[in-house]
């Protein structure tokens, strides 16, 4: 058992025990952080007088040498080691002899892997980010195309309004936009770095806090040595901004799945990203879709375990707070994957413009702009809709759409209509009128999507100046 303590101990750690309390399984993932983090510990504690240059120099590359060699497979991380720590130091000793002991000097494992946590977190929110970032590029690119493609808008999954593919699309454009705005406020609110608190009460030794977070590329230094061991918002907040994200994939995906269907048959999802039936030959499966809306729940509930584990715990550290890092990697590699392959089903899908343009004629989705020419033809709204309301029974009952009825039918209900309704009535017409922001005529979608592709040309630069 190579772990970092023991000397008030006078037995061995019953091997259950060990096994139970070791967390190098998974927190094996760390040892780039944490070879990282003890580099800028070493190269600080050399400025500040406490080690020698030539010590510095010995533990850098032998620190070095560690990541090398795991990375080329030559060196294997094994559960003999207590944790990613004691691997990292165990190693470095055997490599480097006596001056590898002094690398933990003046910190605790407590700030080790509250800084390694934070590291890797920081590398997902960076990694999500630029993936929601194609998503949203994606999104615009079909907008761009579609600003007439017309198709039945939806309440209560019953056909409401028209509207554009363009402007349905836009919709979870917002939706991303907005948790792509939520992962930078998360990296700017974690990106402070933890190590000098120590166990708890910081350190006697004269670390220079704010050098070390200079070198790791960190705002600064966290501010309160207790809170900095004991904190775990930052991944709260990450597996919160993740949980929606997952939300809308999971709505955006339950579309498809409906568009997808032999009854609507809006979309047809690429041959790459669909799936067969063993036994029906005929079957052609929106599986992708439908195992994004499924892992939704797998990531809210790496949310809710942590909430769960964090509430009742007093300050500081607790080995209780050992149970984020299961949960975080599984939420980190489901939603990173989830994008990646949500995008690319997007991006590959044919939409059926034809199909989508017929299903809002047939949907009666012009109804309220039937209305809304009664009204400007000086018939109460009150009155219009009923008086539209009768036309769209009587068009049940004749099996056809608004548009098919003829001019003498119309004014067989009222006397007020005349040519122009087939005019003030078309999808062409419905749509286009509706020019307030964010509404979905031609006019103003395209003002939106200039803003968009102004939006996305701004590059977000995460790290200050002097980093």
């Amino acid at each position: 058992m190579a772990q970092l303590w023991g000397g008030r101990f006078t037995k061995q750690t019953d091997q259950l025990v060990y096994d139970f309390n070791a967390s190098i399984t998974f927190d094996q993932r760390f040892y780039k952080q944490d070879i990282e983090g003890s580099v800028a510990h070493v190269v600080m504690m050399a400025q500040q007088g406490m080690l020698t240059q030539e010590e510095m120099k010995q533990i850098v590359e032998g620190l070095k040498g560690i990541q090398e060699d795991v990375e080329s497979g030559k060196l294997q991380i094994t559960k003999e080691y207590e944790d990613i720590h004691s691997f990292v130091e165990a190693n470095l000793i055997d490599r480097i002899g006596q001056v590898g002991k002094k690398l933990h000097t003046g910190r605790s494992r407590n700030d080790q892997v509250a800084l390694d946590m934070k590291l890797y977190v920081r590398v997902g929110v960076l990694e999500i980010e630029a993936l929601v970032r194609e998503l949203l590029e994606v999104l615009l690119h079909i907008m761009e195309e579609n600003t007439q493609t017309y198709m039945p808008g939806f309440t209560h999954l019953q056909k409401a309004q028209p509207v554009t593919l363009a402007h349905h699309l836009g919709a979870y454009f917002e939706m991303f936009k907005r948790d792509r705005e939520r992962l930078q406020d998360v990296f700017k609110r974690m990106n402070y770095c933890p190590l000098g608190a120590g166990a708890l009460a910081g350190t006697t030794y004269p670390l220079d806090r704010n050098r070390t977070a200079e070198l790791m590329g960190f705002y600064g230094p966290t501010l309160n040595s207790m809170d900095s061991v004991s904190d775990r918002d930052y991944v709260l907040e990450l597996l919160s901004a993740c949980s929606i994200i997952m939300m809308h994939l999971s709505r955006f995906s339950e579309e498809i799945i409906i568009w997808n269907s032999n009854e609507y048959q809006f979309v047809e999802i690429d041959d790459a990203f669909s799936t067969g039936s063993s036994i029906m030959p005929q079957k052609k499966n929106p599986d992708i879709a439908e195992l994004v809306r499924g892992k939704t729940g797998r990531v809210y509930g790496s949310l809710m375990a942590l909430l769960t584990t964090m509430k009742g715990l007093p300050l500081a550290y607790n080995k209780d707070m050992q149970e984020d890092k299961e949960w975080t990697f599984d939420a980190l590699d489901t939603v990173k994957k989830c994008i990646q392959l949500f995008t690319g089903m997007l991006s590959t899908m044919k939409f059926r413009r034809d199909v989508m343009e017929t299903s809002a004629k047939n949907g009666f989705t012009n109804a309220t702009d039937a209305a809304d020419y009664l009204v400007n033809h000086g018939v109460p709204f009150r009155d219009a809709h009923g008086i539209v309301g009768r036309l769209v029974l009587y068009c049940i009952e004749q099996n056809k759409a608004l548009d098919d009825m003829t001019l003498e039918e119309f004014k067989s209900i009222s006397p007020v209509f005349e040519e122009d309704i087939y005019d003030a009535i078309s999808l062409k017409t419905c749509v286009d009128k509706r020019i307030t922001l964010g509404a979905p005529g031609k006019s103003v979608m395209e003002q939106v999507i200039e803003q968009n592709k102004q939006y996305l040309g701004n590059e977000w630069n995460p790290f200050p100046e002097k980093c």
